[in-house]
C-alpha cells in the first residue's frame, strides 16, 4: 500500500483527536525506509509487522506523512530493515537521507569492527548507529542476547568518541523489567557518556507488565533518552516522564508497521493487536493478533499519539511540552531544521 488511504474514521479522529494536539512541525525519531531489492527472503512463519508492509521507500513514507498529517509538516530518523542485507540498506539510506536532508543511523552487525564503523557513518553521512538483536554474535538467539551482545563495547567506544546517537531494541523476554537489561543500561550510561542512547519503544515494554519497577533505576539517569514508537500504552509514556522528564522523551512510530489498521489491548502480560478480520491474512496462531468485526478501527499511528495524548492529559503536559515530545527533543539532538 503506497502512502495511506484514510477511511471516514480515520478523518474523525485526526479532525477530533489529533490535529490540534500535535505540533504543527514533527519529528517521527524511529521509521524504517528500505526497498523491497533489499530485503532478505524469509524463511518459516511471518510475523506480523511483515504482514502490514514488505517494503517502505523513500517516497512511500513521504506521501504517508502527508496523509496522515495534512495539516502537519513531518521529518523522519530513517534506517534500513534489521531484516535486511544490511550493507545494501545502508547505502540506500546514505543516498534518500541527502537527497530528503534526512537524518540517518546507521545499521550495525555485532561482527562490524570499529575501524569500520567509523569509516562507514562518517563517510555515508549517517549520525549514529541502529544495533538490533537479530544481528547479534554468533552462536547467541537474538531474543535471548545481552545487549553487549549485539551492541559491543567496541561499537560504544567509537560511538562515545564521536558523540555518535544509537537507537537500541533491547532483547530478552522480560523487556524493560529484565534486570539484565537494566544493568547493561546503566553500564552504557556511565561508562559512555558521550553516547546519545536512545531506547526504543520504551524498552518493548508495551503491557503494563513489561514496565516492573524498572524507572526505579533508571530515573537516577542523565543521558538517557526513551522513544515510545510502536507504543501505544499510557503508563509506559507517563512512568518515563515522571522518571526523566519531558525533554528525554520522544516521539516515534517505527514505520512502516504504523501504517498498520489496530488498536492494542494487553491481557496477562502480553499485548494484542486488535484488527479487521481479514485485512492481514490467515493470523491463526499468531500470538500478538486477534480479529474484530467492528468497523471503526483507525490506524497504529494515531493510536500511538492517542495514548500519549491521554499521559499528556493525566500529567498536565504543557503544549511546549508536548511540542518537545514531539518535535523539539528530536530536532535539537539530530540538527533537523524545518
Amino acid at each position: 500500500m503506497f502512502g495511506f488511504q484514510l477511511t471516514d474514521y480515520d478523518k474523525k479522529v485526526y479532525e477530533e483527536e489529533i490535529n490540534e494536539f500535535v505540533p504543527q512541525n514533527i519529528v517521527d525519531v524511529h521509521t524504517h525506509v528500505y526497498p523491497l531489492s533489499v530485503k532478505k527472503p524469509k524463511k518459516g512463519p511471518v510475523y506480523w509487522p511483515a504482514r502490514v508492509a514488505v517494503d517502505n521507500t523513500i517516497e512511500d513514507i513521504v506521501q504517508t506523512y502527508k496523509d496522515l498529517f495534512p495539516n502537519q509538516k513531518v521529518v523522519p530518523v530513517i534506517f534500513g530493515s534489521p531484516s535486511a542485507y544490511l550493507d545494501q540498506s545502508n547505502d540506500y539510506c546514505s543516498r534518500v537521507a541527502k537527497e530528503y536532508g534526512y537524518p540517518t543511523l546507521f545499521l550495525s552487525h555485532y561482527n562490524d569492527s570499529a575501524e569500520f564503523l567509523e569509516e562507514q557513518v562518517i563517510k555515508g553521512g549517517f549520525q549514529g548507529l541502529k544495533p538490533y538483536l537479530n544481528n547479534c554474535k554468533d552462536g547467541v538467539l537474538g531474543k535471548d542476547a545481552r545487549i553487549f551482545e549485539f551492541l559491543s563495547h567496541e561499537h560504544l567506544k567509537v560511538a562515545d568518541k564521536y558523540g555518535w546517537k544509537v537507537i537500541l531494541h533491547i532483547s530478552r523476554p522480560d523487556r524493560l523489567k529484565d534486570p539484565q537489561n537494566i544493568k547493561d543500561l546503566m553500564e552504557i550510561e556511565q561508562k559512555y557518556p558521550n553516547v546519545k542512547l536512545i531506547v526504543a519503544h520504551i524498552g518493548r515494554a508495551y503491557a503494563p507488565e513489561d514496565l516492573g519497577n524498572a524507572f526505579d533505576t533508571l530515573k537516577h539517569t542523565k543521558n538517557m533518552m526513551f522513544d515510545f514508537c510502536a507504543n501505544t500504552l499510557p503508563l509506559a509514556t507517563e512512568q518515563a516522564i515522571n522518571a526523566v522528564g519531558t525533554k528525554r522523551v520522544m516521539y516515534g512510530t517505527d514505520m512502516p508497521i504504523a501504517k498498520m489498521r489496530m488498536y492494542r489491548i494487553s491481557e496477562d502480560g502480553y499485548y494484542i493487536n486488535v484488527i479487521p478480520r481479514g485485512l492481514y491474512g490467515d493470523v491463526t496462531g499468531a500470538e500478538h493478533m486477534r480479529e474484530t468485526d467492528e468497523e471503526n478501527v483507525t490506524n497504529f499511528t494515531y493510536e500511538i499519539i492517542r495514548g500519549f495524548k491521554k499521559t499528556a492529559e493525566k500529567l498536565s503536559l504543557t503544549k511546549e511540552d508536548v511540542a518537545d515530545v514531539m518535535c523539539n527533543n528530536a530536532a535539537n539532538l539530530f540538527n533537523v531544521k524545518f
